[in-house]
Parts: C-alpha cells; sequence; structure tokens
C-alpha cells in the first residue's frame, strides 16, 4: 500500500544488492529499473572499485554482513538504539520490555521472550532462561519481552517521521505470505492511525529512516511490536517504490556529527 508518493531527486541512484537472491531484494531490483535506476548485485561480499565510484549507491543489505559493506562505501548505516524499545512510553509498548544482557537473561526462570536488540544471531522467540543458545557472548545486549499473543502484525516503512508504506505481515502468528499479504482497507486504516500516533509524540525519538512494526495485542489492544532499520528489513507487502525512497536516505555518509545520524523527536 503506497502512503505517500514522494518525489526523487533528478540524478539517479544506484540500487545495491548482496549476492542473496530473495524475493525482496527482486522485487526492489524491477521498482528501481521502472524508476530509471541503476541496479548492481555483487557477486560476493567485497564490492569491486567500479562500483565504490558510484556517485549515489543505495544500499540494501543483510543484517551480519551490512556494516561491512557499506563501509567500504564509505557509509554507516542508520540503526535503533539497542534500548528505543524499552525506553518507548509504555502506552505504545503495552507490555513489559526491558534491556539486559545474555548471561542475565539465562539466569530467568520463567518464560521471556527474548532476540538480540538489532540483529538475527539467534532466533527471537520465547525461552525458559536455560534454553538460550550457546555460542555467543555472555555479555551481548538482549531484550527480554512479557509473553503476549500478537493477533496481527504490521510493517510500515517510516522517512522524516512519516509512513511511507505498510503492509500485513503475520496474523496469528503466521507469515501471510501465501495470502498476499491482505489486509483490508479498515485494518490497514487502523494500522495507519496508530502508527501516525507513536510518530507525532515528542517522547519518540527515530532515525531519519526507520521500520516500525505494529500489531494488536490479545486484550490490549495496538501496541509497537520493535523498531527495525530500513536498510536490511523484509518488505512483505509493502510498495516497492515507495520503500526504495526510504532506502535512499537509510545510510549516510561517515562523517563525525553530522546530523542525519542524531535521531528525530515530533515537533
Amino acid at each position: 500500500m503506497t502512503l505517500k508518493q514522494g518525489r526523487f531527486l533528478t540524478a539517479m541512484p544506484t540500487l545495491i544488492l548482496t549476492p542473496r537472491f530473495t524475493a525482496d531484494s527482486q522485487s526492489l531490483w524491477r521498482a528501481a529499473v521502472s524508476l530509471g535506476w541503476g541496479v548492481e548485485r555483487l557477486a560476493s561480499w567485497r564490492v569491486p572499485e567500479s562500483l565504490l565510484a558510484v556517485s549515489e549507491p543505495v544500499l540494501y543489505l543483510e543484517g551480519l554482513f551490512g556494516p561491512t559493506l557499506a563501509e567500504q562505501f564509505g557509509l554507516r548505516l542508520l540503526e535503533p538504539p539497542v534500548d528505543w524499545l524499552p525506553r518507548l512510553p509504555e502506552d505504545f509498548r503495552r507490555r513489559q520490555v526491558s534491556l539486559t544482557t545474555l548471561r542475565e537473561a539465562r539466569a530467568n526462570p520463567e518464560p521471556a521472550f527474548v532476540k538480540p536488540p538489532n540483529d538475527k544471531s539467534f532466533p527471537a522467540r520465547t525461552y525458559v532462561g536455560d534454553e538460550l543458545p550457546d555460542g555467543y557472548e555472555e555479555d551481548s545486549p538482549v531484550l527480554v519481552a512479557e509473553v503476549v499473543a500478537w493477533e496481527k502484525e504490521f510493517r510500515c516503512f517510516v522517512l522524516d517521521r512519516q509512513p511511507r508504506t505498510l503492509s500485513v505481515y503475520l496474523r496469528g502468528g503466521e507469515l501471510q505470505r501465501d495470502k498476499g499479504f491482505e489486509a483490508s482497507g479498515e485494518e490497514l486504516g487502523e494500522a495507519e492511525k496508530f502508527v501516525r500516533t507513536v510518530l507525532s509524540d515528542p517522547r519518540v525519538d527515530l532515525p531519519r529512516t526507520a521500520v516500525l512494526d505494529v500489531g494488536v495485542i490479545a486484550g490490549r489492544g495496538w501496541a509497537v511490536v520493535e523498531q527495525n532499520a530500513a536498510w536490511g528489513a523484509g518488505i512483505y507487502g509493502c510498495d516497492a517504490v515507495s520503500v526504495l525512497e526510504v532506502l535512499r536516505h537509510a545510510s549516510v555518509p561517515v562523517e563525525p556529527g553530522d546530523p542525519a545520524d542524531q535521531p528525530q523527536r515530533a515537533s
């Protein structure tokens, strides 16, 4: 669903994709071609010299290798702070969430939803402490959340605190790809209304680009699931052209003090 068709600058960017073929990367490829952009898919995890010279690379990457690839372009990827969700006002979270370490999470005898804040180093799901996987730094940060039942969840790509496109992605924990990410206009309208309420609140800080996941908790109502970085987020049923508009601003030159790095607050 397209919420707002943005204007693109006159210079044509080049979409940079990783060697891994996915449905999302193919959708973005087609959208970029339709806009007259250049598109390059890397053959390896090292960027060839010829690509380092492109005037405006737009990166769509994967979590583990993303920052390394961006660094080769002299860019830094915008990401949410690891403590963003615990700091979010409770009336938007509607559940208890804390930032702790993997070591401390292991000591929790009660079931809790545990995930790494900004990557997928281990699966995000409900664990009892001693079930958490081994092989990771014990001081690694993790988010520990109260277990709740999500009725449905929506993904929204955000630029400059404005929702650009959104899509349902889960119902009762089931991915909606086989159903074409179908959602009624009423559902999408409710999701957009809640997203705009969150974005307009001056207590909520955001990078210039973000992916905001929201949904309905059984018995509690609309809540924020989490914030993700736009440069590596799955697009589900979102409008690919609008996603490209967000991705165009999801990385910034590596320059100390760049204002694009600073969280934005609602005015």
